[in-house]
Parts: structure tokens; C-alpha cells; sequence
């Protein structure tokens, strides 16, 4: 990285010089404002430590210039006179932070490193809305990699021929966000969007439901009521889990399609109805038919088009998107201005399996911007189960065998090596303790 020093004593400049140089950054220095200002035509610097108290024109003046020609660039204002008012002033005019003489080198360097992110992870959080805008008509459906994209292709070429589906994919995928993005983009986008969910209901509660009831039809109707999908006369109709619905019902919804028409419970009437289904699961219908808990004709009537969705491991090019998205939208929604977060959190949000999918990375995002005090989220944002995720320095995961031989042999060093006593420590038999000491080779030396 390139960096700048400015301050006329040149004892500061020298030790910054080599500290910063020592951490491998090119270093130039100068000695008045003046004399950086002109040096910017032809130099690019990352982070700019810049004295407030300088021959000719003041570091103030200096840091609105550098706002106002380089604003990327990070600046961190040096002060022989430190000062809580002067430092509000400096971080209202765009500086980053704002350190006090006698300089401790061990603090600039963390500074510079704490700079250095802040700039490269605004430098990513650009990236990313750049490549989300092409994608903002598509709501939530967020997607670079090739599995959505091969997803957003279908989505199009079915959505206006108004054939059924069946969306395909594991819980928290998205399957009814593709199911309103298809009626979205249908003939049918200004007519009803009804979602039902099959799962869970007895085949009295859906018929009711789905087909609503006549005035006296049961104790306790006491009045008619509509159903679902009479509601969504001339729009679509969305079945979830559709895999749960009752082999007796998947006989009336069959009939539904092919015949277009409904009678309500305790009814005689039939209503003739315009419906498009669209139907979801989790489960692997074509398995559900060979072993009979699935009507094949039904199975055949609703598959005209079957859309897979990846889980979110199989897009991971997506979870920087992804993140970017959810950030974006909640601290509209609670008020806040989040840049992002750091490296190590992203570290773990990058490395997580997520077996909840989109929904649990944004219940995910959710909570950690609801619950935020600073603008750069860290692993102290996460969920507490996601923070005991740590990743080590090769960039993979520990074994739960390395883990283990890591922690005994921190034990035996703050023992120094008193078996008994490190035995106590890890609530271990002494004959289990000697025995893991031999399998991992922790000799006294």
C-alpha cells in the first residue's frame, strides 16, 4: 500500500518512515501540506498520516482539500494537542481517525491496518452494488454464479407461457420468491398471488381452505366462506410442500386442474375457475411416486416445468452479494449506517455451511445490523454459535483431532507440564491424559 507521512519535524517522519516501510508499505514523506497537495497529481496514496499543525496552510484545510480530490483515501490527522473537539471536527470532515504526539509506534501500526480494511472493504462494498444493480429488478433473487443464472434463464422463459411448475429446493433456497417472480413476470402479474402451505394440515382443514364452505356446511360454519382458490380466480396459486399434501386431497387438486372448476364444502354449485399452479418441495416427488405417496398423474399435471434451486453452498460466489444485499436493506429499514464488516467475521460468514440457506444468512444479517453499536460489524455481531467459528492462519479448518492436541498442549504449557494438575484442567482420567500425550507426541521438551 502507498502511504504518506506529512509533518514538518523530520524525527516523525523518520520514524514513521520505518515503521510503516517495516510492514511492507511504500512510504513517502513531506513536510508541508503544500508540498502534498502538489505531489497528488502524480501519486496515488491509500492512507495519509498528516500533522495538524504545519507550516503555511493547516492540516484542517488540508484533509477538505484531499476529501474533495481523493476521497478514497484514508487520513489520519497527528496532533501534538490532543483534543476531544478537534478529533469530532476531523471525523465530521472525512478523516478516519486521529492520533496524538508522542506517537506509540505499535498504535500507528494498528491504525494503519485498521485503515487499510476500512479502504479495501468500502472498495468491495462498491463492487458488490455494482454488480447488484443489474439485478435490482429481480427483488431478492440475488445471483452471479452459474446455477443462478441457469435459474434466472428458465424463470424467463417460462414465466409468460403459463404452464404449471414445480420448484424444486431445500428449505431457506427461495422457492417462493421464484414462484413470485414468475407470476411477476406473467400475464397474470396484476391478478392474485395466493400462497398456501400443504404441510402439516388434516385433509379437512385444506379442503376448507383451499375450497371454502357453504353456510351450514359443518358446526360452526356460520357464515360462507371463500377459499383459497376462489381468491385467486385469474392469478396463481402457490402450494408449498406440496410433497406433505394428503394422497386424498392430491385426488381433488387433480381434478381441480384438469376441470378448472371447484365446489365449495357442502356445496353443489361448481364455480368455474382461471388458475396457474405453481407448486414447491423438498423432497423428490418422482421418489414419492414410485413409492406411492405421491399420484402420478398429479405429479405429471404439475411438472410442465421443474426449476432446481441450489443450496447456498453450491452458489458460494453469491454470499458476498448476498451479505451486501441484506446489509443494504436493513440498515435502511432500522436506521443505521453499516459500512460492512470485518475481516474476520467475513471469515466466518464465508466459511459457514449454512444448512438454513438465504433465510438463515438473512435472519443472519438481520440480527447482527438490528443489534450493531458501530458502523463496521464484527465477529461480537454474530450469532454466539457462529462465533466459536475461527479460522486458522492456512485458511482451513482445524480437525477436531488438531483442535484437541492444541488445546492440551496450551494446558501443559500454563501447567508446565504437571500432569496432575493439567488433568484437572481438562477434566480428564491421568491414564486418558497420558495416553492422548502419547498418541500426540507431547513429550516435557
Amino acid at each position: 500500500m502507498n502511504v504518506a507521512v506529512v509533518d514538518d519535524e523530520v524525527i516523525v517522519q523518520k520514524r514513521l518512515k520505518g515503521a510503516l516501510e517495516k510492514e511492507g508499505h511504500r512510504v513517502d514523506t513531506f513536510a508541508s501540506g503544500e508540498d502534498l497537495l502538489r505531489d497528488l497529481e502524480g501519486a496515488a496514496y491509500d492512507l495519509i498520516f498528516l500533522d495538524v499543525v504545519l507550516p503555511g496552510i493547516s492540516g484542517m484545510e488540508v484533509l477538505q482539500q484531499l476529501k474533495a480530490r481523493v476521497p478514497d483515501t484514508e487520513v489520519i490527522l497527528i496532533t501534538g494537542h490532543a483534543s476531544i473537539d478537534h478529533a469530532v471536527a476531523a471525523i465530521k470532515k472525512g478523516a478516519f481517525h486521529y492520533v496524538s504526539k508522542p506517537l506509540r509506534l505499535e498504535e500507528i501500526r494498528n491504525l494503519t491496518r485498521k485503515a487499510l480494511d476500512h479502504k479495501h472493504l468500502l472498495r468491495e462494498n462498491r463492487q458488490l452494488k455494482a454488480k447488484l444493480e443489474p439485478l435490482e429488478g429481480w427483488g431478492e433473487m440475488i445471483g452471479i454464479s452459474p446455477r443462478m443464472k441457469e435459474v434466472f434463464h428458465v424463470i424467463r422463459k417460462v414465466a409468460p407461457l403459463d404452464c404449471n411448475v414445480i420448484i424444486r429446493g431445500e428449505s431457506g433456497t427461495g422457492k417462493e420468491l421464484v414462484a413470485r417472480l414468475i407470476h411477476r413476470e406473467s400475464s397474470r402479474m396484476d391478478k392474485p398471488f395466493v400462497a398456501f402451505n400443504c404441510g402439516g394440515f388434516t385433509e379437512e382443514l385444506i379442503a376448507s381452505e383451499l375450497f371454502g364452505y357453504e353456510r351450514g356446511a359443518f358446526t360452526g360454519a356460520i357464515a360462507t366462506k371463500i377459499g383459497i382458490l376462489e381468491t385467486a380466480n385469474r392469478g396463481t396459486v402457490f402450494m408449498d410442500e406440496i410433497g406433505d399434501m394428503p394422497l386424498s386431497m392430491q385426488g381433488k387438486l387433480l381434478r381441480v386442474i384438469q376441470e378448472k372448476t371447484i365446489s365449495r364444502v357442502g356445496g353443489n354449485r361448481p364455480l368455474r375457475l382461471d388458475l396457474r399452479f405453481i407448486a414447491a418441495t423438498n423432497k423428490d416427488l418422482k421418489k414419492a411416486v414410485a413409492q406411492g405417496r405421491f399420484r402420478e398423474d398429479l405429479y405429471f399435471r404439475l411438472n410442465v416445468v421443474q426449476i432446481a434451486l441450489p443450496d447456498l453452498m453450491e452458489r458460494q460466489e453469491d454470499i458476498p452479494l448476498l451479505i451486501q444485499y441484506f446489509l443494504s436493506r436493513f440498515s435502511q429499514r432500522f436506521a443505521k449506517k453499516i459500512s460492512g464488516f470485518d475481516q474476520a467475521a467475513r471469515d466466518v460468514l464465508l466459511a459457514y455451511a449454512f444448512p438454513g440457506n438465504v433465510r438463515e444468512l438473512q435472519n443472519i444479517i438481520e440480527r447482527a445490523v438490528a443489534l450493531a453499536e458501530a458502523d463496521t460489524l464484527t465477529l461480537a455481531d454474530l450469532p454466539p454459535d457462529l462465533q466459536e467459528y475461527a479460522i486458522v492462519p492456512t485458511g482451513r479448518w482445524s480437525t477436531l483431532e488438531e483442535a484437541e492436541r492444541e488445546h492440551i498442549r496450551k494446558v501443559l504449557s500454563f501447567t508446565n507440564h504437571q500432569l496432575a494438575e493439567s488433568a484437572r484442567i481438562l477434566a480428564l482420567p491421568r491414564t486418558t491424559l497420558w495416553r492422548k500425550l502419547k498418541k500426540y507426541g507431547l513429550s516435557k521438551s
